[in-house]
C-alpha cells in the first residue's frame, strides 16, 4: 500500500501546483520563467504518478 501513499502525496502536490499555475496566470503580468518551471515541475509529479500506477496494475 506504500505506492498508493505516494500517488496520493504526489496527486496532493499537483493539484498545488495547479492552483499556483492558475494563480500566476490570473496575474496581470506572469512570469513566464516561473509559470515554466512550474508546468515542468507539474510534468514530472504526472510522470511519477502514471508510472507508479502502472506498477500497480
Amino acid at each position: 500500500m506504500a505506492i498508493e501513499s505516494r500517488i496520493r502525496e504526489l496527486g496532493s502536490r499537483h493539484e498545488s501546483l495547479d492552483r499556483t499555475i492558475q494563480e500566476e496566470t490570473s496575474r496581470p503580468v506572469s512570469d513566464s520563467t516561473r509559470l515554466r518551471e512550474l508546468k515542468r515541475q507539474k510534468l514530472r509529479l504526472k510522470e511519477e504518478i502514471e508510472g507508479l500506477r502502472a506498477r500497480l496494475h
